[in-house]
Parts: structure tokens; sequence; C-alpha cells
């Protein structure tokens, strides 16, 4: 017998969260268009934020399949980055050299957070996303005092007053000639739509990477273990490990993917700059069809891009819309966090 597609089934298999958002952002594209908003220069804005976005959203995958839930406490990995990116500053490297080494410090750091994270993750089990929420919060208000300590003494990057100690807010990356390299690395544009191929290409070759790894003897390990903790026991599979392995790589991606942001956007912010964004990219991944039980890469791809896309296409539009006043943070913040809350209401059922 033939199957009958319904809306009911088409919403169980794309998501309703996914449908609605995907939706909103074609009526805003349109709008957009009525009010004489260039397209081309939408999705430029769009292809630009997905670059930006993807590998922090990635970052997710490990965390949820091990049974962690969305990493809230994406922070951490991101601080690492941070400081990692000012080492390679303050060391004297520039331009490819830069990013390279920058990214060779972020794992390193990463790692050693990512590790102790995840013992933390094992002694709170069952309260997860809570405790992770308030240890990025944490562990940003104390890189925030550790900035200002730091025995950095680059000029370029220390406050001019108060004798060259602390570190600035905003680094500028043009001091080091680093400003969207990836971005820039064989664009091209077509139809008048500006396509930062290096940026897409780093996080293509990031999906394929974690794809690679979830799909391993050990990934398995760990997406049977966060499924279904007990069996996993019964079966012989070390749970806690591979929770604490699930966390590192989250925190690495973090780490990487803050640095493949800073570079787009042109310069490096600490201090509270990390503090609430993870929550973009939860809401990323969610909106992508995933749940706080069960991700993969598809939705870390649709979810980006839909959400960054309506990010990207909601400002202009609202500043038509609504002349003088600026309607895109609030807009965001409704969506973002509505998305994360219908995820946690569902948290106590499964999605097909």
């Amino acid at each position: 017998m033939k199957k009958s597609f319904n809306i009911k089934m088409i919403t169980n298999h794309i998501g309703l969260p996914t449908i609605i958002i995907g939706g909103f952002w074609i009526i805003i594209m349109i709008l957009g268009v009525i009010n004489q908003l260039s397209f081309p220069d939408m999705l430029t804005d769009g292809l630009k934020r997905f670059g930006r976005w993807g590998i922090l959203t990635l970052a997710m995958v490990p965390a949820i399949q091990s049974g962690v839930g969305p990493n809230f406490a994406l922070p951490l990995g991101i601080v690492c980055g941070l400081l990692a990116q000012v080492c390679a500053i303050a060391w004297g490297f520039s331009g490819v050299s830069w990013l390279v080494v920058s990214a060779l410090l972020a794992i390193v750091f990463a790692a050693l957070m990512g590790y102790g994270y995840g013992k933390l993750m094992n002694a709170v089990k069952g309260s997860e996303m809570t405790i992770a929420t308030y240890t990025g919060f944490s562990m940003t208000m104390l890189f925030s005092l550790l900035w200002l300590i730091l025995p950095f003494k680059d000029q370029r990057i220390t406050w001019p007053l108060g004798g060259g100690t602390g570190l600035r807010e905003t680094i500028q990356l043009d001091i080091v000639g680093s400003t969207q390299i990836l971005d820039k690395l064989w664009s091209f544009s077509i139809f008048g739509v500006s396509i930062p191929t290096g940026a897409l290409l780093v996080f293509a070759a990031g999906c394929v990477v974690v794809w690679l790894f979830m799909h391993s003897k050990t990934g398995i390990a760990i997406t049977a273990s966060g499924s279904n903790p007990m069996f996993a026991n019964a079966a012989g599979l070390n749970v806690d490990k591979g929770r604490i392995t699930a966390n590192i790589i989250s925190m690495i991606l973090g780490a990487l993917g803050i640095i493949v942001y800073a570079q787009s956007f042109g310069y490096t912010q600490l201090y509270q700059a990390p503090l609430m964004m993870a929550f973009p990219a939860v809401a990323g991944i969610l909106i992508g069809g995933a749940s706080v039980r069960k991700s993969g890469i598809i939705h870390v791809i649709a979810g980006t891009l839909i959400f960054q896309g309506l990010m990207a296409t909601s400002l202009p539009v609202a500043n038509e819309l609504f002349a003088g006043t600026d309607l895109s943070e609030t807009l965001r913040m409704i969506i973002q966090n509505g998305i994360i809350l219908y995820a946690l209401m569902q948290a106590g059922g499964s999605r097909k």
C-alpha cells in the first residue's frame, strides 16, 4: 500500500521550526525585494554569516550525540580560541601564519579545557544543560579578569593608558594583515552574489571531519552511549570516556570556529563578547531539525543557513519597514530563544 504524505508527516520529517523559520526567511526576502533592497546583497550577507557561524554550530554535534545535549558552555572553547589569537599576535605572526598558529594553539588550549569540562559533565549527569550555561558564563567572566592581568606587552593589543597593561576590548586584525583571509580566498561573484569560497571550504572540511569521526568506531560508541547509556554500559562501552572525548571535540570546534568568525569580521573581541555566543549556535542546529538528543551534519548546514540568512536579511528589511527603528536584535532574540524553548519543551519526547 502506497504511503500518502500529509502535512503532519512532512512536519515530522522536516521539523516544525525548520518549516516556520524557513518560510519566515522567504517572506522577509520577498519584503526586501518589494522595498527595493538588492537581492544579491541579501544573499551575499547571508552566505558570509553562514561561513562565520558554520563551525561554531558544528560544535554542537559531538556534545548532543554524546548525551550531554546542546553545548551551552561553548564560550569555554571560544575563550581558548581568543587566547590563541592574542598569543599569535603577541608572538609576531601575521597573515596566513597567524591563522595557522592561532588554530594550532586553539586546539591545544581547547583540548585541555574540554577535558576538564567533560569531567564536570560526568559529575553532574542529568543537569548538563543548566550547569553548562552557568559554566560558560562563569568562564567568560573569569577571562574578563585574565585579559586585564595577563603579561602581554605588545602595544598593538594593550590599552594605551595604564602603563600598557591589560588587553584592549577590540583588537583590529588588520594590524597583522589577517582580515578576511578565508573569505577572500578563491572568492568569486555569480549574478552579483559574492561567494566567500575559503570560509565555505573550511566549513565543508569541518563537516567532513566531524562526519568521519562520528562514523568511526569511537564516534559510533559515543552515539550509542548518548542514546542509551545503560545499554552501552552493559555492552562494555566506557560512557564517561566517550562524553569526555565528545566535549573535547566540541570545545576544539568552538575554538577554531571563533578564529574563522574573527578573521571574517576583521577584529577580535574579548571580555564579555563570548558571553551569549552559544545561543545562536544552539538555535541554528535546532532550527535545522536537530533535537537535544539527536543531531547530524545536515541539521548544522540547514539550520545555520536558514537562521543566519534570516538574521542577515531582517536587519535591512526592518530598517526599511520601520524607519528609524532597529528591530533586528529584538527579532533575533525572539526567534533564537523561542526555538531553544521549543526544543527544551520537546526534550521529554522523541523527534523522528
